[in-house]
């Protein structure tokens, strides 16, 4: 059996990127209305509207590349994100205060995982070849840049979140 062309892995690559993008847009989007009228939830509205630049970056990217959407994979994950929401967490009505932290953990693995995959097209740009002269590498440098400062305000929130809820 014959190894999958590179520009198919990259299809599959950029597409569970692309899920991951969905999936993390609609769970901060529902952050962000939890929290309301707080610090928190202005950081994480704001948050939410640069990852719905993200995504829309991670698509012109996919476009460039030649890379199609496969709509099925956002909407699972969309899905799936919507369906974690409904394990049970000690209440049966309101909001566990635990939920919180446990929300801005997810989110800040997400947006760990969007960093490296900014990191992985900066490779691909950086090794030249029909792909990689398609991308713009510094480009790339400002949304792992900003990536990276977006863990840093989760990672911020998180640490907040686990005295207030945790530590009493």
């Amino acid at each position: 059996m014959d190894e999958p062309a590179p520009h198919d892995l990259l299809t599959v690559y950029l597409g569970d990127h692309l899920a991951g993008a969905s999936a993390g847009r609609a769970r901060l989007a529902r952050a962000a209305r939890a929290h309301a009228g707080t610090g928190t939830g202005r950081a994480l509205a704001a948050l939410h509207a640069e990852v719905v630049e993200d995504r829309r970056e991670l698509l012109r990217w996919m476009r460039v590349l030649g890379v199609p959407r496969r709509r099925h994979l956002q909407v699972l994950a969309t899905v799936a994100e919507a369906l974690g929401t409904l394990k049970p967490n000690g209440r049966l009505v309101r909001r566990s205060p635990l939920r919180t932290v446990v929300e801005l953990e997810g989110l800040l693995l997400g947006v760990e995982g969007k960093a490296a995959g900014w990191r992985s097209l900066q490779e691909l740009a950086d090794a030249g070849g029909p792909l990689g002269s398609r991308l713009d590498a510094d480009r790339l440098d400002v949304l792992l840049d900003r990536a990276e400062r977006q863990a840093d305000v989760l990672e911020r929130l998180r640490r907040n979140a686990v005295r207030d809820v945790l530590a009493g």
